[in-house]
Order: structure tokens, then sequence, then C-alpha cells
């Protein structure tokens, strides 16, 4: 046998056990998305009171505060940052000056300083499609030249729900940086026989709540104008233009939407648990606020199965680069 020493490729590399920051954190969707596959959250950060009680009563954590109040030295080292930032700001600034003064006074700015301050290895952000459109594509570039800037090697894709296993059409840019050169792709839709139908989301109608149930004329109103009928279950939503359209899948979730946004077979709205059902989230996942609680937290959240695709194609691509890099012996 020879001197040389054998490298054990199935020992434990730093990608087997990784520490994140979980920015914006939501109801931690993205943390769930990234414990799957293996990685530990050192610090998470949620401004808002609501979210943050639904965060700590499953996670076992209450996120710090407002993000623009924490000095990054305050941050614990971390290897990889993760971050579903707000995109309002965007809109607000998009009427007034564009990106006049780049990224400041955006919270995408906050994400560059961490970034910035701490070098973490890598980073996954994700924000509302039209961010890729908003002022003409401006945005979007300053997004990428800021993080370009900082040394990371960026790629970004428009991903939908609907292809990675949730019955919700949901189409969200997924940005994902490293400061090393790693080999990245972005994960392909799950095969037809693996993704959740419509009435695998759904509840027994004898235990949803009464409350949920829409009156007579408003399902009166709505079925007369959908012009199209389909096989139960399915879900309609009405458009700005009041148009009526069924689908046997749900169209986003939303925040701010009206209380009728979307309704079932046209005679219900959807339980806490048939949202978070179609966010992919699980059902151990605790509900401990109230509906409309539930129904915004919902609608600002993210599609679980994409974020978790998503995270085992970057754990992968950098787990490759680390042994490549141990083999070559640097």
């Amino acid at each position: 046998m020879s001197g040389r020493s054998v490298i054990n490729f199935t020992q434990c590399y730093k990608w087997d056990n990784f520490k994140f920051i979980d920015l914006f954190a939501g109801i931690g969707g993205i943390r769930l998305g990234f414990e799957h596959v293996g990685g530990r959250c050192v610090f998470s950060s949620e401004w808002d009171e609501q979210a943050a009680k639904t965060y700590e009563a499953n996670f076992g954590e209450r996120p710090h505060g407002d993000i623009t109040k924490i000095a990054s030295g305050d941050i614990p080292d971390f290897d990889m940052l993760l971050g579903g930032f707000p995109c309002q700001p965007f809109s607000i600034i998009g009427g007034k000056a564009g990106f006049g003064h780049e990224t400041q006074g955006t919270l995408f700015f906050e994400i560059e300083r961490i970034l910035k301050d701490k070098r973490p290895k890598a980073f996954m952000l994700e924000n509302v499609r039209n961010l890729t459109a908003h002022d003409g594509g401006k945005t979007f570039q300053t997004i990428e030249n800021h993080l370009k800037a900082l040394g990371y090697n960026v790629y970004s894709k428009v991903l939908n729900a609907l292809d990675f296993g949730v019955p919700q059409k949901r189409e969200r840019i997924i940005i994902c940086g490293f400061r090393d050169n790693v080999d990245f792709i972005f994960p392909t839709p799950v095969p037809e026989c693996e993704r959740l139908s419509l009435s695998d989301v759904l509840e027994n109608e004898n235990e949803v709540s009464v409350s949920l149930w829409v009156r007579d004329k408003i399902k009166q109103s709505r079925t007369t104008r959908m012009k199209t009928v389909l096989e139960r279950p399915y879900i309609t939503h009405e458009n700005v233009g009041g148009s009526i359209t069924p689908h046997h899948f749900s169209c986003a979730l939303r925040a701010g939407a009206s209380a009728n946004y979307i309704l079932i077979n046209n005679e219900r709205r959807p339980s806490e648990r048939e949202m978070l059902r179609l966010q992919g989230f699980p059902d151990t996942f605790k509900v401990v606020v109230p509906y409309s609680g539930i129904k915004k937290q919902t609608g600002n959240s993210v599609a679980v199965p994409v974020i978790k695709a998503v995270a085992e194609e970057m754990i992968t691509a950098l787990k490759k680069h680390e042994r490549e890099n141990t083999n070559n012996g640097r």
C-alpha cells in the first residue's frame, strides 16, 4: 500500500452541517426548506409581531426585530444568507425616483450590507416575479449588479409552485449567489405523478368552520359569471374586470386580498390548514393566530416545496465544489 493518503468521500464536509440566517423570515417557509437539507438557523429577523408569534410557536425562538436596527456585528457568523425580502419598497421608489439612490432606502440594502460585512459563501433570495419587470427591468438589473459587485456569481430564475408539487400557481423569482465558482443549476419540475391535487389539500367539508361559507348571494353571483364548468373540486378567483375563472388549482395566495378573493367551489373560503397546505407547509405546523392573521401570513410566505428543491440543488452544487477542491488539495 502506497504512502499516499486516501480521501474518504463519505466524511462530513461543511455543507453537511451548515449555518444560515433567516432574514425577513415571515413564518419560516424558507427556513423549512433549508433545514430539510441539513442547515441550522443561527439567527432570524422578522418585524411583524403576528408573524413572529407564529414563527416562535413553530421553531421555538422569537425572531429578532427590525433588521435595519441590527448591526452586522451582532449577527453570528454563518455560511448562507436567506431572505424573502419585501417587494413593496421597489413599488414606492418606482413611483418616485426609481433607483436614483441605488439600493439605499430599500430593504434590499440591508441584505447587501450584511453580505458585504459578513461575506457568507452563498445566499438565496426570493421575491415576486414582477420584480424582474419593474422600471423596465432596471430595478432587477441594479440588484444583480450590486450582488455581483460584492464578488458573487449570481443565478436567477422564475419558478412556479405548480411545477413543484402544490396546487397553487405562484411564480416567484429566485436569486442564488456563490462566492466561489460553483456549478449551479436550478431544479427541474417534479413529475406530474408526484404533485398534489386540489383534492389532496382540501379538508373534509364537515370539519370546516361554518364562518368560512359565503352567503347564497355571493355563491350565485360567482356561479353565474363563471364561463367554464369544471368538475369539483375547483377554486375560483375574481379578477379586476369581474371575470370569474375556475381552475383545479389556486391562484397565488395574497396577503392583502379581499375575504372572498378565492372560493372553493364558489361556496367557501379556504381554511387555515388548506392555505398552509397550498404553500406546502406540513400539517404539524401550528396555527396560533386568528384566520385573518394566517391568511396574511400564508399570502406573504413562500411555497415550501420550491424552496426545498432550490436548497437541494444549492447544497448538491456546494458539496460537489467542496469535494473537488479537497481532491485538488485546496
